[in-house]
């Protein structure tokens, strides 16, 4: 039987306000989704627990992620920046619907970069179900995604598309950069 280390690690989500965050983690931790919107005060943190093999060393390593649901209100610079400190990833959301909302990620990432340094990221362009509204294409997200060697997915929290693909993936960059996986 392989060896299992446990591994605990904070990510964030970041973006516009009504982009999707909280959608996207009610996807992903309690696959349910809600028409509502309710406008996330602070933040909000769920866990999740996730299994990595890693064959290499013939073992598993259990990741569970600390999700930080952080409001998407920019001029709460001092929450957010105390809500980053320990973050060891982040999901940068936008709306597929808004092209602001991809405009301003870059704005979003400075301002984590400014405390985290340089720390795996990934981006998201969310409601990809809603393609008679789309303003821009996965294709503008990769341009942003590559500047900073990121990968980038287009997700629907409403359908549960490429949400699972997401969150596995920013758990396996935490777990490469830090040298748990191969």
């Amino acid at each position: 039987m392989p060896e299992r280390i446990q591994v605990k690690r904070k990510i964030v989500l970041l973006g516009d306000p009504s982009v999707g965050k909280t959608s996207l983690i009610k996807r992903y931790v309690l696959d349910l989704f809600n028409d509502g919107y309710i406008t996330t005060l602070g933040t909000k943190i769920t866990s999740k627990k996730l299994i990595y093999h890693d064959s290499t060393n013939d073992r598993e390593i259990e990741l569970i992620l600390m999700i930080w649901d952080i409001m998407g209100q920019r001029e709460y610079k001092l929450i957010h920046e105390a809500a980053y400190q320990g973050a060891k990833g982040a999901i940068l959301v936008c709306d597929l619907t808004r092209k602001e909302t991809l405009q301003n990620l870059v704005t979003w990432i400075s301002s984590l970069f400014n405390v985290t340094q340089n720390i795996p990221v990934l981006f998201v362009g969310n409601k990809n179900d809603l393609a008679d509204k789309l303003q821009f294409t996965e294709n503008d997200i990769s341009q942003i995604s590559t500047a900073y060697h990121a990968p980038s997915y287009t997700t629907s929290a409403k359908t549960g598309v490429n949400v699972e693909t997401a969150f596995q993936e920013i758990g396996r960059s935490i777990l490469q950069k830090q040298g748990f996986l191969s």
